[in-house]
């Protein structure tokens, strides 16, 4: 049976949607990585969201209308793009939703002349890993400065080596 999936930028119309969406998934992500006191996205509240829609790309996807998966990127500076809060309802994962979400990125990322995309997650999360490399991600470093292993995740847009990810250091 096919779906429709749409992806779009989100309007105020959409922040509890997002809050929603966000919780689902940063909730499972926190009790998978073991230290849901270190995840910040879950002490995130929806007049949060509206300040970050005002200086931030922010996209929500549905399917068949209802929606179920969002993420947010901006110009990070030197050329970079940095994508957070990529969030899929559980329940809809594995059926293209965060594949469709991840190319709008690029495609908004690669349509402001950006030469990279960046994005943090825990490197215990070998799925989420897995995923960010079929996207065409690779880890360029880790740190552990919100108290865990995160690794730094590089989608290189233009040439080789061509951005400047000390940003991010």
């Amino acid at each position: 049976m096919a779906h429709d999936l749409l992806v779009r930028p989100a309007t105020e119309a959409d922040v509890l949607d997002i809050f929603e969406i966000t919780h689902m998934a940063f909730t499972r992500y926190a009790r998978d990585m073991g230290h849901p006191e270190l995840v910040s996205a879950l002490k995130e509240l929806p007049d949060d969201i509206r300040r970050e829609m005002e200086h931030k790309h922010v996209l929500i996807a549905s399917l068949d209308g209802v929606p179920v998966g969002s993420v947010r990127y901006w110009d990070a500076g030197n050329g970079m793009g940095y994508l957070s809060r990529f969030g899929v309802k559980p329940e809809c994962q594995r059926g293209g939703v965060g594949k469709a979400l991840v190319a709008a990125v690029e495609e908004g990322c690669r349509s402001m002349g950006l030469r990279a995309i960046a994005l943090h997650t825990s490197s215990r999360m070998t799925n989420l890993v897995r995923f960010y490399y079929s996207a065409g991600y690779f880890i360029h470093s880790t740190t552990l400065d919100r108290g865990y292993i995160r690794a730094l995740f590089i989608r290189e847009l233009k040439g080789v080596g061509d951005y400047d990810a000390t940003i991010f250091e």
